[in-house]
């Protein structure tokens, strides 16, 4: 259920995109895996729960592992996203105007 919200959250982001005039050489690098999304979903959960407080970096790095040990199926995804500095959002061409990317 999680990779079909995740598979339709995808397609919106490239709709979005393309819309924008984007070219897709240059952004589909950018997105998320059906998988990856699926994490951040699960987290956004976690987060939500904990009263919607933003995680410290130390806090992200236990979600994502707690993530990966009840999602098995999910494990490649988290591991690819521990090591990445910016797990927020990095496809959304708001977050990388306001980073300056």
């Amino acid at each position: 259920m999680l990779r079909a919200e995740a598979h339709d959250e995808l397609s919106t982001l490239i709709h979005e995109r393309l819309r924008e005039g984007e070219d897709p050489w240059d952004f589909m690098e950018d997105l998320p895996t059906v998988d990856e999304l699926v994490v951040f979903m699960l987290r956004a959960e976690h987060i939500e729960a904990d009263g919607g407080l933003r995680p410290t970096h130390a806090r992200n790095q236990r979600l994502l592992r707690q993530i990966a040990a009840q999602y098995p199926d999910l494990s490649a995804a988290v591991w690819g996203m521990l090591g990445a500095e910016n797990t927020h959002r990095r496809w959304d061409s708001v977050v990388r105007v306001l980073g300056g990317r």
